[in-house]
């Protein structure tokens, strides 16, 4: 993997449920986890550290606790995020291990990236897991976080983790490749748009919601994400993950967004190095 990772130190790598977990049968896409594992293990054999940001507790869940379709009591999604979470955690556990990679699991809710204590503490714990090799996978605390006080998906989490250390570039993968002019679902006229200089009210209202029936986000969430990650000047790209092997399929040539340049506002903004 070279090009757009080969000057990167750290990169930050959100993965959306709808990649990691098969929408009809509610399980685990092994195979396809297997082969982001394999990315992973790329990039840190070339000096590049990732920390992976990950959904798919609530969507594993249910089916373990033979949860109904559709939304979900509060009560009845935190149930689910703690039965998931389990599995979620063994099979990165696993399948890292298998390459010789340690996984380090990291719950996180949104009072841990406001409250300044809290904030520096998550930091340099995220901090000491990288330097000694390891890959935190992180999650929200979907268990005890409220509709109030919750970061809503795990676009905007991924882009606070990034900011918090210091990261290179967020990639952002979920089941679109991209920015498109109109959402390219209900318009084939729709064209894909590679780059994008800044996120205007224009270019935000090309955005759309989710459409997947697994995760919380959608286009909108993930321009909110980049702008976030933007001003901490780290380097955004938006692409499709449904492929195996998803990392390595973008320097590759696989389509996808990158929204601004990490080299204005967040020109200046001092980077964590571990």
């Amino acid at each position: 993997m070279s090009d757009i990772f080969s000057s990167a130190k750290l990169v930050v790598v959100k993965v959306g449920s709808a990649l990691l977990v098969d929408n009809t049968r509610g399980e685990l896409r092994r195979e396809w986890l297997a082969s982001l594992c394999d990315d992973v293990a790329a990039l840190k054999k070339q000096g590049v550290a990732v920390v992976l940001v990950s959904s798919g507790s609530i969507a594993l869940g249910r089916r373990l606790l033979k949860l109904p379709a559709g939304e979900l009591r509060l009560e009845e999604s935190q149930a689910a995020a703690a039965a998931g979470q389990v599995r979620l955690a063994e099979a990165y556990a696993d399948m890292l291990a298998s390459r010789n990679i340690v996984a380090a699991q990291v719950l996180l809710t949104f009072g841990d990236t406001e409250e300044r204590r809290r904030y520096l503490n998550a930091r340099a714990t995220l901090g000491t897991l990288v330097g000694l090799g390891a890959v935190p996978v992180i999650n929200e605390n979907d268990t005890v976080a409220t509709a109030e006080i919750k970061f809503g998906d795990n676009d905007r989490l991924g882009a606070r983790v990034a900011s918090m250390i210091g990261a290179d570039r967020l990639v952002l993968l979920s089941d679109v490749d991209g920015l498109y002019t109109a959402d390219p679902g209900r318009h084939a006229a729709a064209k894909h748009i590679p780059e994008v200089a800044a996120i205007t009210p224009e270019i935000e209202a090309m955005a759309g919601g989710s459409t997947s029936g697994l995760g919380r986000g959608g286009m909108t969430s993930k321009l909110i994400a980049a702008k976030i990650a933007m001003g901490a000047g780290c380097d955004v790209i938006l692409a499709k993950g449904e492929s195996l092997n998803p990392l390595s399929a973008i320097p590759a040539g696989a389509r996808h967004t990158r929204p601004g340049n990490a080299g204005s506002p967040g020109c200046c903004v001092p980077k964590a190095r571990w």
